[in-house]
């Protein structure tokens, strides 16, 4: 089982960067292990497998205690006290059909905890990309600020010569402070996230995480296999739920036989006094023999009535889920294209952006430079940059999407 685990973890995560990948997968593991929710349906599993025990019982045994208050008389002598034992045995099979039906209501708590893995594992992945995202865009905006600081040494330079004036100072140090407030605002949101990503692996708020701060698109996709699709465990769910509500059946169908009862009555006799013959105080044995029939059987006929509507409930429901998940699949399909579109874009823009700011550069050296022109283009490089992260992190938070519906 944990063999099987580690290889869903790794498809999961294997189209990320390796270093990465070999620190992500350690961090599901640990979520797989310590999260409560995981925890939570693996009880509920071990409640339902109990129940199997649970079923294979009998009626409990009747026993009864009755004296005499006033003693009957009879030829052998006076009945002093009575005791009765009584079992019920259900018909052929019932027993068997009762463990089947609650192996199969296990089976299906069992797909309920796949499930709550496969969905753990996207919620630390994509708490992970968020982190690493936004590590990504302090250092961004760290080289931008180091970047204007620059840029406002120059143009205190520049002042002295006559080639700037205060007003070119007072923008440049205006969008220093905006770059600082964009930061701060990002330390405050790696903390929201960071609470989120402790809690979902169980451990202390402020644990530090260790992320990447560059993340790389991969040069080609992996193949999706969208055969697998129908294997997914939220509809290998119904398809277990389907077979238990027919096990569900043919416990009611062997409810609806007879149920057979033995039972023995002992009677104790008094000894008459006054006479003197064989069988003179002998006790009374009764061997006792009942059958319970299903005369008035109408509930098991509605029972069977019911269990054939709740199974073409299951598959009305199976069909509507596997509509979903394929929606869900092709757009997150779409989404990875746009995002990698939306990455190649960014990346050109950023090198024409960067030429531009060398060109603004060199200008300097001839005494033409244009502070507004160089703060446009810093603008346009940050937005290029930050757009370029985002774009990744949604390729990759659609590759965990697409891994949750088609990885096995």
């Amino acid at each position: 089982m944990k063999f099987i685990k580690l290889i869903i973890i790794t498809a999961f995560i294997f189209t990320f960067h390796s270093i990465s990948a070999q620190e992500l997968q350690s961090l599901i593991i640990e979520g797989l292990t310590n999260n409560p929710k995981i925890k939570k349906f693996e009880l509920r599993y071990k409640i339902a497998s109990e129940k199997v025990n649970e079923a294979n019982t009998l009626p409990n045994t009747a026993i009864g205690v009755g004296y005499f208050a006033s003693e009957p008389e009879t030829r052998t002598g006076a009945q002093r006290f009575k005791i009765s034992v009584k079992q019920m045995l259900p018909w052929f099979g019932n027993i068997t059909a009762r463990e089947n039906y609650a192996n199969a209501l296990a089976d299906a708590k069992y797909e309920d905890i796949t499930i709550a893995k496969r969905k753990l594992m996207v919620s630390v992945s994509k708490s992970y990309y968020n982190l690493a995202t936004n590590s990504a865009k302090q250092v961004v905006l760290n080289n931008n600020i180091k970047l204007l600081k620059t840029y406002e040494t120059l143009a205190l330079t520049s002042i002295e010569i006559g080639k700037a004036s205060v007003v070119d100072v007072l923008r440049l140090q205006i969008r220093t402070n905006e770059m600082q407030q964009l930061k701060k605002v990002l330390v405050q949101q790696y903390k929201s996230e960071q609470t989120n990503f402790n809690k979902l692996l169980n451990r202390d708020n402020d644990r530090a995480i260790i992320t990447i701060n560059e993340l790389d698109i991969p040069s080609v996709d992996f193949e999706t296999n969208f055969g697998k699709l129908v294997f997914h465990p939220e509809l290998l769910k119904y398809d277990k739920l389907y077979r238990s509500v027919g096990q569900s059946e043919l416990l009611n169908q062997k409810q609806s036989n007879p149920i057979i009862g033995f039972g023995l009555d002992y009677i104790n006799v008094a000894k008459r006094p006054d006479m003197n013959f064989s069988d003179n105080g002998k006790d009374i044995i009764m061997p006792m023999l009942s059958v319970s029939i299903p005369i008035f059987n109408n509930t098991y006929k509605s029972k069977t009535k019911q269990n054939q509507l709740h199974q073409e409930e299951l598959l009305v429901q199976k069909q509507d889920r596997l509509n979903g998940l394929e929606i869900l699949l092709d757009k997150a399909l779409n989404d990875r294209i746009s995002a990698r579109i939306s990455y190649d874009t960014q990346v050109e823009n950023l090198k024409h952006a960067k030429n531009t700011e060398e060109l603004l550069i060199k200008n300097y050296e001839t005494g033409t430079i244009d502070f507004k022109d160089v703060l446009n283009i810093q603008e346009l490089q940050l937005k290029f940059q930050m757009n370029t992260i985002e774009s990744v992190k949604n390729y990759y938070l659609q590759t965990t999407i697409i891994n949750y519906l088609t990885q096995q």
